[in-house]
């Protein structure tokens, strides 16, 4: 989590997914989705993208995750 404010619409929710200790994609929560970094990446970022279910899941984790954990 990143905050920028104790707001909810401040705070970004970021996953990231390594392989090799490099970064192959990056969940966003202010873009609403994936972004892949490598080639390999970039195909499991637009696998990850076509569930809903799984993307509005990680939506819902800026809230459930990060707005509780502002004051730590």
């Amino acid at each position: 989590c990143v905050f920028s404010s104790p707001e909810l619409k401040d705070i970004q929710f970021i996953r990231s997914n390594y392989y090799n200790k490099l970064e192959i994609a990056r969940f966003d929560s202010n873009l609403g989705k994936y972004v892949g970094y490598t080639e390999f990446g970039v195909k499991q970022a637009n696998y990850w993208n076509s569930n809903p279910s799984y993307i509005a899941g990680l939506k819902a984790q800026r809230e459930a995750y990060c707005l509780n954990n502002v004051g730590i």
